[in-house]
């Protein structure tokens, strides 16, 4: 007898066990993400043709204590390589685990091959070569966390996952001893088997091989154990020629099954045809293309089960696309698939939540490192579609505020404005359209709403609004609003770099969706900048803490005499040039300073006629010399604002600190006077947040002055 391991993705150790007693293994063992088993030599080769879950067959040869790199090289050494493969064939070695000596893999490789290599010189002076992509041999050392390396020789070569029938799969191909593993956990019996989203066809071809007996090493033309010294080329053939038989016996099981693909590419469906040829099921498997969002049910007097790998995106961007693809899957299951059994393979359980079916069984797998949740459902023959939306009351007022809000923003010409902002307290959100998409801002929840309830509520919202305004998923941006501290508050989020243009009131104004928190364009200023453009005819005109500058494009089209625009940020500057570039008022008449914007107000010996500001409420900005806070540092900024404002002129003040209280008589002491204009600068579209700004007019007390 002799000891073996067979290694396979994590979830699969119970499967793979009973499928490698079947096969004839003895004293077999699970463990994490592998099976121990002991058997002849036959056996190991029956489990590398015959395995449909493993991913290598591994000959153990050794274990032993390791303290040192020293140990290591030496306990390599005394192994006799020489009586399994010759010095003519090439090598990789494979080494996982550390230790206080051997801090990383690839060291521990090194000193493995390099014992491997000595030996060889020493007792005849040829050396193996290495070969990382595709040796002859591969050998396998892991070192534990109690120093104990186990060598192993690799007797698959290729894993045992590729079967040799796929040439080309799609962008997130779903591995063959995976798929194996859902068709044995959802108790396929030869049932009509039906996959909506079929990718490249590895679930049915995995059926249809699993079902006529094939073999699945029968395609594949490399193994590791042909390599070896001990080869025993005579048994590895007449196991090949039995599994050669069994497999044309086994069509004849295929007549009568139903085994059917659908997916939205007709690229994607080409390669599941070619895959499918290439193992010899071209006739016997059926592929259409069709949208899952138009589910039907092929064969609707014989229920089967619906046995499907959807897409389940990792970034943040594919989750309005994904909500709306679930939904759509699940409202089709019981529309059209009562009697039907169906199981769904995801990493993300709030997707699967979206199916709104019960699972009757849950397992827990794993797709590459990625762990997934398996679920089966049982779709009852009385099952009927709801008519009822997700997020019912929401959507309501959605569609409500849509016809308030979409023509009145037509006549005005904006193509930018607030859609909904968190009319209902359990749906803590506000949602913007900008021209032909929609960004959907996650407000925090409140303490006493648990987590997960907040973020199941999120995602009915972001639903119920893909579905009310018939936006498609792709153009959905979702920003997702957390405490972070430090310069992480201003990373960006999936930086693509796009923007595109909105219209404001005959003004052209560049936004990026994607790349930031903020979009380049504070919506609730709109009738600031609009007063601006009005007031701005013949002025020298001054924006302060400008962002990208839109406020300095109303004015400039509004007549302004020049432009200064200020900002600390680089960026923020380019894009104000942009913006003015895009309404063809690039010119020597606007200057720009990248500055400290309190710093560069300190030292100006400039005069305006208009001034806009616009501060944050507060800032810690490594770049600023000092904090700033708008209620505390006001009136300093007052001081030296009252100073470079001409006479007659006036200044537009803004700041979004709620409860924000101007220092009245501080002002009067500095010579100026305020007029609050807040509620005249509330746009209609944020009529449900009169604290979103404050806003003044301040000016030159005249009658002080006299």
């Amino acid at each position: 007898m002799t000891d073996f391991f067979a290694t396979c993705p994590k979830g699969l150790e119970s499967l793979l066990a009973s499928e490698l007693t079947a096969l004839g293994a003895e004293q077999v063992q699970e463990t994490v993400a592998g099976v121990a088993f002991s058997g002849s030599l036959e056996t190991a080769y029956r489990a590398c043709l015959w395995s449909r879950l493993a991913s290598r067959i591994l000959l153990s040869l050794s274990r032993f204590d390791v303290r040192d790199d020293l140990d290591l090289y030496l306990g390599i050494t005394q192994l006799p390589w020489e009586s399994w493969f010759s010095a003519r064939q090439t090598l990789a070695v494979d080494f996982t685990g550390t230790s206080p000596s051997i801090r990383n893999t690839q060291y521990g490789a090194v000193k493995v091959k390099d014992a491997i290599v000595d030996r060889f010189t020493k007792r005849g002076g040829e050396r193996p070569d290495i070969d990382k992509h595709s040796p002859d041999v591969r050998i396998l050392v892991h070192l534990n966390k109690k120093g104990e390396a186990s060598v192993t020789l690799d007797l698959s070569g290729p894993a045992l996952h590729q079967r040799g029938y796929r040439s080309a799969t799609g962008e997130a191909p779903l591995k063959e001893n995976l798929a194996v593993a859902m068709l044995l956990r959802a108790g396929w019996q030869g049932e009509p088997l039906f996959d909506p989203m079929c990718g490249s066809g590895t679930l049915l071809i995995e059926a249809a091989m699993l079902w006529s007996d094939m073999a699945p090493g029968l395609l594949r033309t490399r193994f590791g154990l042909t390599s070896l010294a001990n080869f025993d080329r005579g048994l590895w053939q007449s196991l090949q020629a039995e599994a050669s038989v069994r497999a044309k016996r086994g069509r004849q099981k295929l007549e009568g099954l139903h085994l059917l693909g659908r997916d939205v590419s007709e690229a994607v469906l080409r390669r599941a045809r070619d895959n499918a040829k290439a193992a010899g099921f071209a006739e016997q498997i059926q592929f259409e293309a069709a949208d899952v969002a138009n589910l039907s049910n092929p064969w609707p007097a014989t229920p089967g089960l619906l046995l499907t790998n959807p897409p389940y995106g990792e970034r943040l961007g594919d989750m309005p696309g994904l909500l709306a693809l679930y939904q759509q899957l699940g409202q089709g299951l019981r529309q059209g698939f009562q009697g039907w059994r169906v199981a769904v393979l995801s990493s993300s359980a709030e997707l699967l939540s979206c199916l709104r079916l019960r699972a009757d069984k849950q397992y827990r797998l794993f797709n590459g490192g990625l762990e997934c949740q398996f679920r089966l459902y049982q779709i009852a023959q009385d099952a009927v579609a709801s008519t009822r939306m997700v997020a019912e009351d929401f959507a309501n007022r959605l569609r409500k505020n849509i016809k308030l809000l979409d023509k009145w923003a037509q006549g005005e010409g904006l193509d930018a404005y607030r859609l909904y902002d968190a009319d209902l307290p359990e749906y803590n959100a506000a949602i913007d359209r900008y021209g032909d998409y929609l960004v959907i801002q996650e407000y925090a929840a409140p303490k006493t709403i648990p987590e997960n309830v907040a973020r199941q509520r999120f995602l009915d919202l972001v639903q119920a609004a893909v579905a009310v305004t018939g936006v498609e998923g792709d153009k959905v941006v979702l920003k997702v609003r957390e405490r972070q501290k430090g310069e992480s508050q201003y990373q960006k989020l999936d930086a693509q770099g796009n923007q595109f243009e909105v219209h404001e009131y005959g003004a052209r104004l560049l936004v990026n969706l994607w790349d930031y928190l903020d979009t380049g364009l504070f919506l609730d200023h709109r009738l600031t900048r609009r007063m601006l453009g009005q007031m701005a005819q013949n002025t020298r005109f001054l924006n302060l803490f400008a962002y990208t500058g839109s406020a300095t494009v109303h004015a400039a089209l509004g007549g302004a005499r020049f432009t200064t625009t200020v900002d600390m940020s680089r960026t923020y500057l380019n894009w104000a040039k942009e913006n003015l570039k895009c309404n063809g008022l690039l010119n020597g008449r606007h200057h720009f300073e990248q500055a400290d914007c309190l710093r560069w107000l300190s030292e100006c010996q400039e005069q305006f006629d208009l001034i806009f500001i616009d501060p944050p409420t507060f800032s810690n900005s490594k770049r600023m010399e000092h904090t700033f806070d708008v209620q505390r540092d006001h009136l300093l900024l007052m001081g030296h604002l009252k100073r470079i404002l001409a006479p007659g002129g006036t200044l537009v003040f803004s700041n979004n600190k709620r409860h924000f209280k101007m220092d009245a008589e501080g002002l009067v002491n500095l010579g100026l006077k305020a007029r609050n204009i807040s509620n005249q600068t509330l746009p209609k579209d944020f009529a449900r947040n009169p604290h979103i700004h404050n806003c003044w007019l301040i000016t030159h007390d005249e009658v002080q002055g006299e």
